[in-house]
């Protein structure tokens, strides 16, 4: 390939990278410079990760050999996560169109969340948004070292790639590429300024996402219950998942599939009638089988609220 081909498809694939920058929200927020504070200590202080040094030097566009020294006064741009709610219908090819600025970003927004870019997400569940990371390439750079140098290790070099839709792991000098960062949770110094610096920040997410995975561990003892006959415990565990956590669709369901059990085993048929009710609105798909629920459970689920 000549000199001129070359260079226009770097252009090309430069310009695809910069449209797709403007695809989501950015999740940054800024941060003055202080006298006495230098990248790492900021890193420290808002990420708990020292190693994010790099991470602000990239987002701010400092020289990484230490060419560009920060300086009380300045104005930085401080990386950060995005959450959103997914919704029935939503598939990880659309998510990653509309979130990250393609449908080839799905399996990294996938695998971000614990999924399979195959499989349908999970409804209403809190999902994680990677961070754009704009990375100008230099001299000597390859998506080797680009991705040791983001995430610690070579072999999510392919993640990169990918992401970017490259198959050379050389990179030119001025190349711009997008490293999609996940690993950016905020100490509680780092929600702080996060809180002074955006007028009506009020939390930077993940809390729901939290909130998702403690009821994914406690389900399990809630079946256990109410298979043990621990009908009275399973019904204040039960309504306390809830009332006290925002919870998926099929863990909602299951919650209530539970209740509808526990409380008829309790003889309390109102109550029951009325988890039923709710399970087969959170679960369209669950079917009233006399093969799976018992005549008790059939006539809870038969009655009139």
């Amino acid at each position: 390939m000549s000199c001129r081909s070359k260079m226009v498809v770097f252009l090309c694939c430069t310009l695809h990278i910069l449209l797709g920058l403007g695809a989501r929200d950015a999740a940054a927020f800024p941060l003055v410079v202080q006298s006495g504070d230098t990248l790492a200590g900021i890193a420290q202080r808002i990420y708990g990760r020292v190693e994010n040094e790099r991470v602000l030097a990239a987002a701010n566009g400092l020289d990484r050999t230490g060419g560009s020294a920060i300086v009380p006064g300045m104005r930085l741009e401080v990386p950060a996560l995005a959450y959103r709610r997914t919704t029935r219908g939503d598939t990880w090819p659309e998510l990653a169109t509309r979130l990250l600025g393609g449908a080839e970003r799905a399996a990294v927004l996938a695998f971000a969340n614990d999924s399979q870019p195959w499989r349908l997400p999970i409804d209403n569940a809190e999902i994680l948004i990677p961070y754009n990371l704009r990375f100008v390439a230099e001299e000597g750079d390859s998506l080797l070292t680009a991705s040791e140098r983001f995430f610690g290790n070579k072999k999510r070099a392919w993640m990169i790639a990918q992401y970017n839709g490259l198959k050379d792991v050389t990179l030119e000098p001025g190349q711009v590429l997008l490293v999609p960062l996940t690993e950016l949770a905020l100490t509680e110094a780092g929600k702080d300024a996060a809180r002074a610096a955006l007028e009506g920040w009020s939390g930077a997410g993940g809390e729901r996402r939290a909130e998702q995975a403690a009821a994914g561990v406690a389900l399990p003892l809630l079946l256990g219950q109410v298979r043990g006959g621990r009908y009275v415990e399973a019904v204040a565990q039960g309504v306390a998942l809830l009332e006290g956590s925002e919870l998926t669709t099929p863990q909602r369901a299951s919650v209530l599939r539970q209740l509808l059990e526990a409380y008829a085993a309790l003889g309390a048929r109102g109550r029951a009638t009325e988890a039923c009710r709710q399970w087969q609105q959170a679960a369209p798909q669950a079917r009233l089988d006399p093969r799976e629920l018992s005549p008790k459970l059939l006539a809870a689920c038969s009655a009139k609220p």
